[in-house]
């Protein structure tokens, strides 16, 4: 991932990790798993889990431990109503940001366009 994907990823990783739970309730693995199927390939399994104990700690979530085959319980984190609140934020600083960008993008793209 290059660094500037990195530095941006970073400013709205936790709306995405939210928006993954707004879906259904995951555990940290699984949820790394779903973003590398969305296209998040390069994503540190260890960011998520990163991520998860601070959206844990300002209280979006709620965690509940399951039995695992396989080691220890899995802490699965679903979406609670103050997540859900931090959710809409994000999309609707998202969807702020986005239309500007693409505005400043168009504006670059007509400007090139009429010094040829």
């Amino acid at each position: 991932m290059g660094n500037q994907m990195t530095a941006m990823l970073k400013g709205t990783l936790e709306g995405v990790v939210l928006a993954v739970l707004a879906v259904r309730p995951a555990y940290g693995y699984e949820i790394t798993a779903r973003l590398r199927d969305q296209g998040f390939t390069d994503l540190v399994e260890g960011t998520v889990y990163a991520l998860l104990v601070r959206i844990e700690q300002r209280g979006f979530v709620d965690v509940v431990k399951v039995p695992s085959e396989k080691g220890p319980p899995r802490k699965v984190y679903s979406l609670n109503a103050q997540g859900r609140e931090q959710l809409e934020e994000f999309w609707r600083t998202w969807s702020f940001l986005a239309e500007r960008i693409e505005q400043l993008h168009t504006d670059n793209t007509d400007n090139d366009e009429m010094e040829k």
